[in-house]
């Protein structure tokens, strides 16, 4: 096969949807499906078997999960574009990938042309987004007001807990240190990754310590 050929997982438990997409893709000239996978797990292997250029990942899968997927995918081969091709659109799913490592989401309604638009150019490391979601995305942050604080939707408790989560405290040290409840503290943390929109506390705290928040106050 041609070096300048685009290789491609498709990720996604329908099989029908699966080949579809198998079919549309093999209609473009520099594209080539070189395998598929119908659960988070087999998909995280056959990537790993693999190597592809890209793969598409729908976000609700069994085995794991999309989410799972792409985040493992983006830790064990970070040169893997990840595109999510999904139903959802809602924000929470849209920046839950993102912060999982897609560079790409395209709704599954999308017309033939926008989608392969977007393998192509989520396979050469751009990053690309169905118009709809793109232009939340800006309005998202637009709206965000200019602050001096990092995550200035937080509280100031939930900062604490934040700041502590970062520099690797667990949940008994924090509530020791904030003279807070465990249960307060479990409180805290899930309300932290509810406005972070991550996943878990790793995602917590890397984005806290990219933001100089895991230094003492």
């Amino acid at each position: 096969m041609a070096a300048t050929v685009l290789r491609v997982v498709v990720a996604d438990d329908h099989p029908m949807f699966r080949r579809g997409v198998r079919a549309l893709l093999a209609t473009e000239t520099g594209v080539a499906v070189v395998g598929e996978a119908a659960d988070g797990d087999a998909a995280v292997e056959v990537v790993g078997r693999l190597v592809p250029d890209l793969v598409l990942v729908d976000l609700q899968m069994p085995g794991g999960g999309g989410l799972d997927a792409i985040r493992r995918i983006a830790a064990a081969h970070p040169a893997v574009n990840v595109l999510v091709l999904s139903m959802l659109e809602d924000d929470d799913s849209v920046f839950a990938a993102v912060r999982a490592g897609a560079r790409g989401y395209v709704l599954k309604d999308a017309d033939a042309d926008d989608l392969v638009r977007a393998v192509v150019a989520v396979g050469r490391g751009e990053a690309i987004f169905s118009p709809g979601i793109a232009a939340r995305m800006i309005r998202f942050f637009a709206d965000r007001p200019p602050s001096a604080e990092p995550f200035p939707d937080l509280t100031d408790s939930e900062r604490r807990v934040l700041r502590l989560l970062a520099a690797g405290a667990g949940n008994a040290s924090i509530a020791r240190q904030l003279s807070l409840s465990p249960k307060t503290v479990r409180n805290y943390t899930s309300t932290v990754l509810r406005k972070l929109r991550v996943a878990d506390r790793t995602q917590a705290g890397a984005l806290a310590r990219e933001a100089g928040l895991d230094a003492p106050p």
